[in-house]
């Protein structure tokens, strides 16, 4: 393990089975798609945390209830929880969010990325909108 680590033994959940999205069959492949909060979650379960070789799932960074989709209004809001309140990658893993979504989704989607209340020092330094 490397050393100097600001969480050097984190908690490591099980992961979550994958379901199977069954979506309508549209002969039109232009129609919109409905994107839901499912869909993000599978977006993002598999990220790396930046300080260990565990999914941002398997650390409980992420979950698919903290996951908040607005398909009318194109809007999707992923909060996000540390490991530890002094998390230094705080900000790294907001990025990573940001910019796996913004890459993934449809260029019509507003992405926020906020740090749940009160898990970590500087929530409102490392939340990105």
């Amino acid at each position: 393990m490397v050393s100097g680590l600001i969480n050097a033994n984190p908690v490591v959940y099980e992961r979550k089975e994958r379901r199977v999205r069954t979506a309508p069959f549209s002969a039109d492949e232009y129609a919109v798609e409905p994107i839901d909060q499912q869909e993000i979650f599978d977006h993002i379960r598999d990220i790396k945390d930046p300080e260990h070789p565990y999914s941002l799932e398997e650390l409980k960074v992420v979950t698919e209830d903290a996951i908040e989709v607005d398909d009318k209004h194109s809007h999707v809001r992923v909060t996000f929880t540390p490991t530890v309140e002094h998390c230094s990658m705080a900000t790294v893993i907001g990025l990573c969010l940001r910019v796996k979504l913004m890459r993934s989704l449809p260029s019509r989607y507003k992405v926020d990325i906020r740090i749940a209340p009160g898990t970590h020092a500087t929530e409102a330094a490392a939340s990105c909108s």
